[in-house]
């Protein structure tokens, strides 16, 4: 039996409970259960204090919910598209998977489709003479309480769709996982390897067949194959890497420093790759995100300057995030040096920076070089964070400030404008 890591199970339940279908197929055989959890009151002692119910009573409530689920259910649905649509097409194609994601829209929407499918189940069961006096009573109860879930549901769903697909709430969306994606690799920062250090690399490079974004990278499976046959990885590539077949994945080190076919394909299963970049254990994709968003409002076709500055001060509380750290300048450096080591057998590269920086800043720099508006914020936040903690943040800024600077001069027109500019850096 393959061995399958903690890490690979909780990578593929993170993107299983993004898929739409999940929620409602659970919330379905749970209300399916629920239908017919009543038949048992009947053989308790609990049977002999319960009231009697009528069977027109129970019947004509279950009606009106079968009758009313089945709708509200695909105005959800409805309401939902649209949100997508507009997501896509206000914000980046890239961040519909957040929306899609919505934890309370895909809640509203299991909760909508359970109750009709109960309302069904139960009025089946009532109209075959399934329960008795104390089941029917209990099914009353539960129907009771199925319509209050709903209407709950219902409320806070209304008020949840009426922001659902909007721009700022997009981009609330894509600054949560990009702060999630940051802290977790800011606590491993080699995702629990060895820190690879050099820039000569050495053994024999691992390719894969297939074309795709490096996904996930399952470390423990990688470990226990180089304990099993005495080697050292050197990662290539990190997520969010896309791989062709003449880009290798690592560079692997041994006695013999040759490996057979049976060992590469295990190597290379160790790898997931997809055809697009997801945000777990990618931080550079949100921030890519956050900028394709940005860029989009600084287009002149949109002439959105204001959510383009949103995005650069969301910027710089993402890359405070980085670059925090407890004590003098230097302790990251330190931190790194004694980053916790789980897999003493992978050589990991640590996240660039500069990469990160260009990620984030330069697109913005760009479309938005002929705003003045966007060019001052876009220098003060860099210049906030030049005097970061961290060392390569600090490095980062001072570069990428002095490009912004340089697009910003040769875009603006007016003398006054450059000059503005120019004050923040004097400032």
């Amino acid at each position: 039996m393959p061995f399958i890591s903690a890490d690979r199970i909780r990578f593929l339940l993170q993107q299983l409970s993004k898929q739409l279908w999940l929620k409602p197929l659970v919330i379905s055989l749970l209300s399916v259960s629920v239908a017919f959890l009543a038949k048992f009151a009947e053989g308790t002692e609990l049977a002999n204090w319960m009231p009697q119910v009528t069977f027109e009573s129970v019947s004509h409530l279950l009606s009106v919910m079968s009758s009313s689920m089945m709708v509200i259910a695909t105005l959800a649905v409805a309401s939902m598209v649209s949100a997508y649509a507009s997501a896509s097409s206000t914000a980046t194609p890239r961040a519909v998977k957040l929306v899609i994601a919505d934890d309370l829209s895909q809640n509203a929407l299991s909760t909508f489709i359970g109750a009709f499918i109960f309302s069904i189940v139960a009025l089946t069961a009532i109209e075959n003479d399934f329960y008795q006096d104390a089941g029917l009573f209990t099914l009353l109860v539960l129907t009771v309480l199925v319509f209050a879930i709903v209407i709950l549901t219902f409320v806070r769903w209304v008020d949840r769709i009426a922001r659902l697909g909007r721009v700022g709430t997009t981009i609330d969306s894509v600054e949560d996982v990009a702060a999630q994606a940051l802290l977790r690799r800011r606590k491993a920062p080699a995702l629990g390897g060895v820190i690879a250090t050099g820039g000569c690399v050495e053994g024999v490079p691992l390719y894969c067949d297939e074309v795709g974004y490096i996904q996930h990278i399952d470390m423990a499976r990688l470990q226990k194959c180089a304990e099993k046959w005495q080697i050292r990885v050197r990662l290539a590539a990190l997520p969010g890497t896309f791989i062709t077949p003449d880009r290798p994945l690592a560079y692997v080190k041994g006695s013999q420093n040759k490996l057979d076919e049976q060992q590469k394909q295990k190597l290379c299963g160790t790898f997931m790759l997809g055809t697009s970049r997801t945000f777990e254990d990618d931080p550079r994709f949100a921030l890519v995100v956050l900028a394709e968003i940005a860029s989009r409002a600084l287009s002149p076709a949109v002439n959105d300057p204001g959510t383009g500055i949103d995005i650069i001060g969301r910027m710089v509380r993402l890359f405070v995030l980085w670059g925090k750290t407890d004590s003098e300048p230097d302790s990251s450096e330190q931190k790194k040096q004694t980053a916790e080591v789980s897999y003493d057998r992978i050589e990991v590269p640590l996240i660039s920076v500069d990469d990160m920086f260009d990620d984030a800043f330069t697109p913005v720099a760009r479309y938005g070089a002929a705003n003045v508006e966007v060019a001052i914020r876009l220098q003060k936040a860099l210049r906030a964070l030049s005097k970061s903690k961290d060392g390569a943040t600090r490095k980062a800024a001072e570069k990428y400030a002095a490009q912004a600077m340089e697009r910003a001069e040769r875009a603006l027109v007016h003398d006054q404008d450059i000059t503005r500019v120019r004050n923040v850096i004097m400032d």
